[in-house]
């Protein structure tokens, strides 16, 4: 009867604490996922990705870290991130793949229901970038408008190539908040416009002929060539502009000031509703 007891007593106390540490991404598998045979051996130095990991998808955290290893980019723009599981991904990318990436947060909230913790303190949930070379001069602004959820943006300076670039990481409001938008970009546009080269990564959550986009039109171009505001927009070709979600829209960009692109690549994905969306610059 003792035993009994104590079993039923170390199983409530699990119920408690699973309840206590609140909703993440499921428990990430022993082993590593293994990487498809054309995957990065090492960092690309010039390369650099952009992903709206989805939350609250409760996808597999080493499933996300195999994504990223895949095409092991200079820099990671992570947008719907809870820090605990970027602090997995990141453990994953050094333990499993022998990437190593520095970590720096642009967090907006504390959402218990997304990211777990405790209801008394509950983890944090943002942005967030991961780099391969060191980090300084982290700015995080939380937009004086969020829209609907509190939105914002981060920026650093880091080593793209081999030399130092601002690299922006941002989250607008949802759809059918157009003027929210309107007044993100402006202090978005605003903070660009400071430097002469610069990368603005994530998820607009408008397609590139919103109104709303004028002002990060006028400062940078799409690493996508085909993707543009009209009539700016060259003829279409084959593949016109890639849509970055599973909805069919493009919400997701590498914007580049001052920088030129050589290649980007969109890569649809099961572990979100958005692709990833990756592009290679020439730096030199």
């Amino acid at each position: 009867m003792l035993g009994r007891g104590v079993r039923l007593l170390a199983g409530a106390l699990i119920v408690a604490c699973v309840a206590l540490v609140g909703p993440s991404a499921p428990d990430d598998a022993l082993f590593a996922r293994s990487l498809p045979a054309d995957a990065a051996g090492d960092v690309v130095p010039n390369r650099v990705m952009t992903w709206n990991v989805c939350n609250p998808c409760k996808k597999s955290n080493a499933d996300r870290a195999a994504e990223i290893a895949t095409y092991a980019p200079q820099v990671v723009a992570l947008q719907e991130a809870c820090v605990r599981d970027v602090e997995k991904i990141r453990d994953h990318l050094r333990s499993r793949y022998g990437l190593v990436y520095h970590v720096e947060y642009g967090m907006v909230l504390r959402n218990w229901s997304r990211c777990g913790g405790t209801p008394w303190s509950p983890g944090a949930f943002g942005q967030a970038m991961l780099s391969a070379a060191p980090m300084t001069d982290l700015v995080n602004v939380e937009y004086p408008h969020g829209g609907s959820e509190d939105r914002g943006y981060m920026a650093v300076t880091t080593t793209v190539g081999d030399r130092p670039v601002r690299v922006f990481n941002t989250h607008l409001a949802q759809r059918r908040q157009e003027a929210v938008r309107a007044d993100q970009i402006r202090v978005l546009a605003s903070a660009v416009a400071r430097h002469d080269r610069a990368i603005v990564l994530g998820d607009f959550n408008a397609v590139p002929d919103a109104p709303e986009l004028t002002g990060i039109w006028a400062l940078a171009a799409d690493t996508d060539p085909q993707c543009r505001p009209a009539p700016l927009s060259p003829p279409s070709s084959a593949d016109g502009c890639k849509p970055t979600t599973d909805w069919q829209l493009k919400f997701d960009y590498v914007f580049l000031r001052g920088i030129d692109p050589s290649e980007h690549r969109v890569i649809p994905t099961p572990y979100s509703d958005h692709h990833l969306l990756l592009s290679d610059l020439r730096t030199t």
